[in-house]
């Protein structure tokens, strides 16, 4: 709702031209001092009458202080003095932020939490007499019916679930506004803001949850490969070849990725003969240097 100047470019040049030719036809002793006068409030009263409303306005007219109906957009006329225009409505989509500060979620938590709702009024007459300032009132209602359903929700609800609190909170809106001609079409949940020291918990929960799964996904790994290992040594037991070549090749992958190893005694050395293994590899490689000098 906003209200415009008295003056318009029309009504202006329209009172502008009809002073000037009864100033110059006054001043040329065509008419008198009275005509003059008169026919300056004359000009006064049809430019008052002459009114223009955008495109995206509707212009509501007031005659002795009863609605009689809208006009615009464009040029319009009214009746001087009985007539007058109250306000103009712009009728095109508007936006609204609101906030609810410090408010109390179901299981107690304090959160700030900031949202916007587009707006646009459908019924003009009903919003210019159903209410007084509908631009406050929708703030109002919105930031009320945020502290509401913030005190209807826990805080993960809050956190996970932002479209299915701004439906309900949409829904809520338009209960209320629908009878002002007003209908709230979309309402956004913009940021929810948490204490600090609250953020800080649920950080470090966060991490210690991450944590335990990492724990927990070592150990499935660790049984996984603890079964494999169990399977493998039944195929080695009764299959001692396998064994000695398996021998052979964790040697020669240890020699060719460090070019040495360090051989402690153990039973291995006896099942996998590490021993004669560990010899002729070094042959080898004693070999290959002389070959490269």
């Amino acid at each position: 709702m906003k209200t415009k100047n008295f003056w318009n470019p029309v009504s202006a040049t329209i009172l502008v031209v009809m002073v000037g030719i009864l100033v110059a036809a006054f001043y040329f002793e065509i008419i008198s001092l009275v005509f003059m006068i008169g026919g300056i409030i004359l000009s006064l009263l049809v430019s008052s009458a002459i009114h223009i409303a955008d495109q995206w306005e509707k212009a509501v007219v007031l005659r002795m202080g009863r609605f009689v109906g809208l006009r615009g957009p464009g040029l319009f006329m009214i009746i001087p003095i009985l007539d007058r225009v109250d306000n103009f409505i712009d009728q095109r989509v508007r936006v609204t932020d609101f906030t609810a500060e410090e408010t109390l979620t179901k299981d107690t938590v304090p959160v700030n939490v900031d949202a916007v709702v587009y707006w646009t009024v459908w019924d003009v007459e009903k919003a210019a007499l159903e209410v007084q300032e509908y631009k406050k009132a929708i703030f109002y209602i919105a930031q009320t019916g945020l502290r509401d359903i913030i005190g209807k929700h826990e805080l993960a609800d809050l956190l996970q679930d932002r479209e299915a609190i701004a439906l309900e909170l949409q829904k809520a809106l338009d209960e209320h506004t629908n009878p002002w001609g007003i209908t709230c079409q979309t309402v956004g949940i913009k940021d929810i803001i948490i204490p600090k020291s609250l953020a800080d918990a649920m950080s470090k929960q966060a991490q210690a949850e991450r944590e335990r799964q990492a724990r927990v996904i070592l150990g499935t790994a660790e049984t996984e490969i603890a079964e494999k290992f169990s399977i493998a040594s039944q195929q080695y037991r009764d299959n001692p070849v396998a064994l000695h070549l398996r021998g052979m090749n964790m040697l020669f992958e240890g020699l060719k990725e460090k070019g040495s190893m360090v051989i402690v005694p153990s039973s291995a050395l006896d099942t996998m003969n590490l021993g004669a293994i560990g010899g002729l590899a070094a042959l080898a490689n004693q070999g290959q240097e002389k070959e490269s000098q």
